[in-house]
């Protein structure tokens, strides 16, 4: 059984080709690729590559200045946020978030829109497998080439699950049976007709967005599109902690917002989504909102007025004002 795309990478003494990663005595990565006869240079001096090449992974090198640097190969998450960019990548907390929470496995069919610089893509693929799919969809070619290299790059030739098609996805999306659909764009909406063809009952549409406009108006298409269940959005955010002795507190920076994730799961045909029960806060929908509901002036949707009718009326228990206190005799 030949090991799956990229593993031999993974392990082993390094080799001629193989990314490296050196920690200095502070911290800081810096990345590079091996190759016969080089030099690496530091502003603490140089060292040559012949000296890893053949080391196992974990070997510690120093430059003429005497420093010493650890060297390891970079793992998934490193790489992509040190790899060419040609569009913003999905950060690693996201990409971890989407591979569990929309439950990519191995051998799923995935369609993927918004490559950018292909972080997303790498990790789909990981997840995905030899034997899974992978069509990804970039409107843009100069984006599609930089993830086309920063994934071929990390997998050390083209992935056989791989495929890669530079247009707007509703106009040509034409996979069928999909498991999976990850739609990282500014308007995910525009494309629920597309997706909601293309994915099998039961498979799971997850949007990527950066705002809170976006958020919204993705969550409520997705409700009146009537083909998906309740859809979930939430965010991440991811804080270091300072650890050394007693000194134990949280670092003074942190990986914020970055974007939010909605998640849906598509619905079997001809099957309508079952009436919402949660009643909204008054004045949750202006009297410019036309979605679901709308018949109803914007107070309530049907659902919640529903729910409101069933709720029996509770009359006050009548309450008797204290009587007035009697005027003193004279």
């Amino acid at each position: 059984m030949s090991e799956p795309t990229g593993a031999a990478r993974r392990r082993g003494p390094f080799q001629v080709g193989d990314q490296v990663q050196l920690t200095d005595p502070k911290g800081r990565h810096y990345t590079f690729t091996l190759e016969a006869g080089k030099q690496f240079h530091t502003h603490k001096g140089a060292f040559q590559h012949d000296e890893l090449i053949g080391a196992p992974e974990g070997s510690v090198v120093r430059t003429t200045g005497n420093v010493a640097y650890l060297a390891l190969r970079p793992l998934l998450p490193d790489y992509v946020l040190s790899m060419p960019r040609g569009a913003a990548v999905v950060y690693p907390k996201d990409a971890g978030q989407i591979l569990a929470m929309a439950d990519i496995f191995p051998g799923a069919r995935v369609v993927e829109a918004g490559v950018g610089s292909g972080s997303l893509s790498s990790f789909l693929l990981r997840a995905v497998g030899d034997q899974g799919m992978l069509h990804s969809y970039e409107r843009r070619a100069d984006f599609a080439e930089i993830a086309t290299q920063n994934v071929q790059r990390y997998f050390g030739g083209e992935h056989p699950a791989w495929q890669l098609t530079v247009g707007d996805l509703q106009d040509n999306l034409s996979d069928t049976d999909v498991d999976r659909v990850i739609l990282d764009m500014l308007a995910p909406w525009e494309c629920l007709d597309a997706v909601s063809k293309a994915l099998v009952p039961g498979g799971i549409l997850c949007c990527y967005v950066a705002t809170t406009t976006q958020m919204a108006r993705t969550v409520e298409s997705i409700r009146e599109h009537g083909t998906f269940n309740e859809p979930a959005a939430w965010e991440t955010m991811v804080r270091n902690w300072h650890v050394e002795g007693l000194a134990v507190r949280p670092d003074h920076r942190m990986i914020g917002h970055t974007g939010f994730l909605l998640t849906a799961r598509r619905l079997a045909d001809g099957v309508e989504p079952p009436m919402r029960r949660r009643r909204p806060s008054k004045g949750s929908y202006g009297e410019d909102y036309t979605g679901p509901g709308s018949e109803s002036g914007g107070k309530r949707a049907p659902a919640d007025a529903a729910a409101a009718a069933e709720t029996p009326a509770v009359e006050a228990p009548a309450v008797e004002a204290p009587a007035a206190p009697e005027a003193p005799a004279e």
